[in-house]
């Protein structure tokens, strides 16, 4: 996969990626838990990093989708490889800090960890969130290019806190895209992938949009795919997808990583990642080296 992309390209849409997600979640939580209709009454068409929102946020600052995801890449760096104890230890210490925000089953899933060891949640019918899917980037980043283990890490770190087969089923299609992504795939491609999920799993079919971006993977999904192929542009992407209202800054944080692996560094507007927490940035940029 690597000989037909040059690696500095690779590692350039692996930065994109990330940085993408983390402006797609501080962008997103400005208006979470709106509706469409209640962000066009107040902003027009929302496009600025501005902060505030439910979480009276900093411009720039981000919420647990992308602080989850930095605790696996740090596991990932600290390790030099793949330890699910680091990443769980990772996530224990991130919830004992006191985030600004964490969602009922990702805090579930570590409460057992701390208070039992349990590394694997039990498999649960009502753990179909998108808690998983939307910090699974650095698994999918340091698996490349092996299909095997990225389906490996993906659900290793997606059952500490969900254990479900359509969250399972999303995280994998989700990963395997960013694959795609990264090494430069045409978005024909990723669009046949992406129906293959649907194929697969009916309840993913996205065209009708239903229009719903709520916490149930489902609809992030459907969402995420309607804006993130139809759009011309990592902005074009980003800004349908916050516009919609709901979880936005999960829904925002997963196209932002999409668009990004696709895109590239060269397709995220300047102006957003000025806006961004630096240390966030520094960070990042940092980690996608190692």
């Amino acid at each position: 996969m690597f000989n037909q992309f040059n690696l500095e390209e690779i590692r350039d849409r692996a930065r994109a990626a990330f940085i993408g997600m983390a402006i797609g979640d501080a962008l997103g939580a400005t208006v979470e838990f709106m509706t469409a209709s209640e962000i066009a009454s107040k902003y027009g068409t929302f496009r600025d990093i501005i902060g505030g929102g439910w979480l009276r946020l900093k411009p720039g600052q981000v919420t647990d989708d992308t602080e989850m995801a930095l605790c696996i890449a740090r596991a990932i760096v600290k390790n030099q490889g793949w330890s699910l104890e680091t990443v769980a230890d990772n996530f224990a210490a991130w919830l004992k800090s006191r985030p600004v925000d964490c969602g009922d089953t990702c805090r579930k899933g570590i409460r057992a960890y701390l208070l039992h060891g349990i590394l694997e949640s039990p498999p649960n019918e009502w753990d179909a969130g998108n808690g998983a899917a939307m910090r699974l980037l650095p698994a999918a980043i340091y698996s490349l290019p092996d299909g095997e283990l990225l389906k490996k890490y993906v659900l290793e770190q997606a059952h500490i806190t969900h254990n479900n087969p359509v969250s399972d089923a999303a995280c994998i299609c989700l990963g395997e895209l960013l694959h795609m992504a990264i090494c430069g795939a045409e978005k024909s491609r990723l669009r046949r992938h992406a129906d293959g999920l649907v194929a697969r799993f009916p309840t993913f079919h996205f065209e009708p949009y239903r229009g719903l971006a709520t916490g149930y993977v489902v609809d992030t999904m459907q969402t995420v795919f309607h804006w993130f192929f139809r759009g011309k542009g990592f902005e074009e992407c980003l800004v349908g997808t916050v516009n919609q209202g709901g979880d936005v800054d999960t829904t925002g944080a997963i196209c932002g990583m999409l668009a990004g692996a696709y895109y590239g560094m060269e397709g995220i507007p300047k102006r957003w990642i000025k806006k961004m927490d630096v240390k966030v940035i520094a960070e990042i940029e940092q980690l996608v080296e190692r």
